[in-house]
């Protein structure tokens, strides 16, 4: 099925990202307060940020990063990585966001990969950022609070270079390069353009409905691309006010969500579970919340609910990817008869299909394709995959499962690659997973396919109990389960474990479980 956005196209201008956000700031602006340190309450207004923005890049540009120079930036969500990362774009440089959690071996593996000329880091993560650079070649560490042997930040910025002028084509010229496994395999570096980048927060803002008023905390990480647009670049363009925490601790979150009168809280699932039944939640006064947007990860539309009653707000759900920038549909904040279990609408300027993943032919469920201007250039130095994942019509293959209604209502199923084949019969983790999390002994929950010599593949689920479930048992979460599916749809294994294997955007990481039940069968 073809589906057009239901939106009228945006304008995308032709402008640097730099220029996108900071050259229209007015005299009104520049007085606004655009970042607030979470956990000191310290600020830095539009005006501040820009000067500071500017030196960034002035000071890596004495350093001899040039146009089309590759910097690594390795650091949690704290106020130094606003004027970092943007300084860096605006004297030309392409920025490879690295997790913070990432291992040495991980990081030189994407230094070398990226081929960055830098790596940029934070004393806390120094250990990490050190071994990988070592290992990868890369000389040159700078860190941001300064450590022995390695140049600071302010030391870079005490010689007060101006920022360079440089020209750059935001069509082509490669603004960041996050990293993602795509929808198969190991993870590739996304080129996401100057111009994709700004293409996405325009995209993404009709149905987002983000404004100058919001207050925003930023707890979501700025290294993914979910935190990178739809938090970073977003509340910026806006002219919202951005609260930055390195870390999720509920009990400072929910502090500061309180103190700063947050008002659009940006989420991923695993946080909405806790929104929903952590106990801490109703000791705060968050009623200053209007919308809560989870994404990253499905979610199902009863925890939505559950988040939307508990806090008098408006939940919505978001969808998308590293390659797409990674918006591509949003369930409106405008719209309240669009069910926040969809992933809502197409943004504007996209075209999407939808493809029995079997034959080719268009249908109602089936894999998800787009195409649109936010729509990556490729993945650097992999044109292999890169043509197995943008088609010659310029639709990118998603790897996930939808259904689109009458609407143009898109619905996530699951993904491709992980549905659980049981006699012939197609099971999704994610709908059993979200059946998993309405009982209200379970506090999370993961679902993969085992190889069984009968059936092809079974349903196993893994459980966390919540707290106090002292009744839970691997029976009574089988029994559950049966009395609300199919049969082919039952668990048939069930593991009662402390935690589920997540990554920091919230997204489940089957593949370790996987690999856990493929070294248990080797025993």
């Amino acid at each position: 099925m073809l589906v057009r956005s239901q939106y009228p196209d945006v304008v995308v201008p032709d402008v640097t990202l730099y220029d996108f956000l900071f050259a229209s700031l007015d005299a009104d602006d520049l007085a606004r307060v655009a970042v607030v340190d979470g956990p000191s309450g310290a600020t830095t207004t539009y005006g501040e940020l820009r000067a500071q923005v500017d030196a960034v890049a002035g000071a890596f540009a004495a350093r001899g990063v040039r146009p089309g120079d590759v910097v690594a930036l390795h650091s949690p969500n704290v106020p130094a990585f606003v004027p970092v990362f943007h300084g860096l774009m605006r004297a030309g440089a392409t920025v490879t966001t690295v997790n913070a959690l990432s291992t040495g071996e991980e990081i030189a593996r994407q230094l070398r990969a990226s081929g960055a000329r830098t790596l940029v880091t934070v004393p806390p993560l120094l250990a990490a950022a050190t071994a990988g650079a070592s290992a990868a070649g890369v000389g040159d560490v700078v860190v941001l609070d300064g450590a022995e042997g390695y140049p600071a930040l302010a030391d870079l910025l005490a010689a007060g270079s101006p920022p360079p002028e440089v020209s750059l084509d935001p069509a082509t010229h490669l603004a960041v390069l996050p990293y993602s496994s795509g929808t198969v395999g190991l993870p590739k570096g996304v080129m996401l353009t100057h111009r994709n980048l700004v293409a996405n927060v325009l995209q993404s803002l009709p149905l987002i409905e983000a404004n100058a008023d919001d207050v925003i905390p930023a707890v979501l990480p700025f290294f993914h691309i979910y935190g990178m647009t739809v938090l970073l670049n977003m509340a910026l363009h806006v002219r919202a006010r951005l609260v930055t925490l390195p870390r999720f601790d509920l009990a400072q979150y929910l502090e500061v969500c309180e103190r700063e009168r947050a008002t659009y809280l940006f989420v991923a699932p695993p946080m909405m579970l806790a929104l929903a039944k952590h106990p801490l939640v109703g000791s705060r006064d968050l009623s200053s919340v209007r919308v809560v947007l989870s994404g990253a990860a499905p979610l199902d539309g009863s925890l939505a609910d559950a988040v939307a009653t508990r806090l008098g707000a408006r939940v919505v759900q978001g969808y998308g990817m590293s390659e797409m920038s990674p918006v591509s549909h949003v369930v409106p904040v405008g719209r309240p008869d669009i069910s926040s279990g969809s992933i809502g609408l197409l943004i504007p300027n996209m075209v999407a299909r939808v493809v029995d993943p079997a034959t080719g032919e268009e249908s109602t469920e089936g894999e998800l394709l787009c195409r649109g201007p936010n729509v990556m250039v490729g993945y650097l130095g992999d044109d292999g995959a890169t043509r197995d994942t943008i088609d010659d019509e310029g639709f990118l293959h998603t790897g996930d499962i939808v259904s689109v209604d009458a609407r143009g209502v898109f619905t996530v199923v699951d993904r491709l690659k992980e549905l659980i084949k049981y006699k012939g019969y197609q099971v999704a983790p994610a709908e059993l997973e979200a059946l998993l999390l309405r009982n209200p002994q379970i506090a999370d929950a993961a679902v993969i396919g085992l190889p069984d010599a009968e059936a092809g593949e079974v349903p196993k689920a893994y459980v966390v109990p919540a707290p106090g479930a002292t009744s839970l048992t691997e029976d009574s979460v089988a029994a559950y389960v049966a009395a609300r599916v199919a049969p082919y749809k039952k668990v048939r294994a069930v593991e009662i474990v402390e935690s589920v294997p997540k990554s920091s955007s919230g997204k489940i990481l089957r593949k370790e479980l996987r690999a856990r039940e493929a070294a248990r069968r080797l025993l």
